[in-house]
């Protein structure tokens, strides 16, 4: 018995020991970003991005991790296409310049085994800021329709418009923007 409880032991030691990092692709129909700001202080907006791509990088064994976005900024909906025009204008997005926005970490924090914030860098509009995103909850499991592992997370971090070189008519239109991330992504 005593062999058996060593052998078994000796067995998960090397499966742990040789755990490497797994690699997860964003599904582009499951993934959006998000962002709301004070409308003139009447209300607040909230706003998406319908095209959003990227990888998540884990090793959970290690803790460490990546992840890599890009936003495809002309893919902004408000919910009124003459808006989303205005916002994908020089005075906001600059989308003609400046077609996508990309968040690339530079760490991921873990309090205990729980996934609980990221660092990185957020470019718009050729701007690149550190940005923490919060992580609000975060599973990886087998996909049930899928068959294959699968991740998913949200997240919010809040960023000021005008430091990306977006703040028209800032005050009045807040400068505080909150953005939220829903991913899910499917193992390679």
């Amino acid at each position: 018995m005593k062999k058996l409880v060593a052998l078994l032991f000796a067995a998960g030691f090397s499966l742990a020991a040789s755990a490497t990092p797994e690699t997860f692709v964003m599904d582009s129909t499951h993934t959006f970003s998000r962002f709301e700001y004070s409308h003139f202080g009447y209300s607040t907006q909230l706003s998406r991005f319908d095209s959003t791509t990227g990888k998540i990088v884990l090793d959970r064994a290690a803790k460490t991790g990546s992840v890599d976005v890009t936003i495809d900024a002309k893919s902004v909906d408000t919910g009124y296409p003459t808006f989303n025009g205005h916002l994908q204008g020089e005075d906001f997005l600059d989308t003609a310049r400046y077609p996508v926005i990309t968040y690339k970490s530079t760490k991921f924090n873990f309090d205990g085994d729980k996934l609980a914030s990221v660092d990185g860098n957020l470019t718009i509009k050729g701007v690149t800021k550190p940005v923490t995103l919060t992580v609000t909850s975060f599973m990886c499991m087998p996909h049930p329709m899928l068959k294959k592992e699968a991740c998913g997370a949200n997240a919010v971090a809040k960023i000021k418009r005008t430091e990306f070189n977006a703040g028209k008519y800032a005050p009045y239109v807040g400068d505080d923007v909150t953005l939220t991330f829903a991913v899910e992504a499917v193992k390679e």
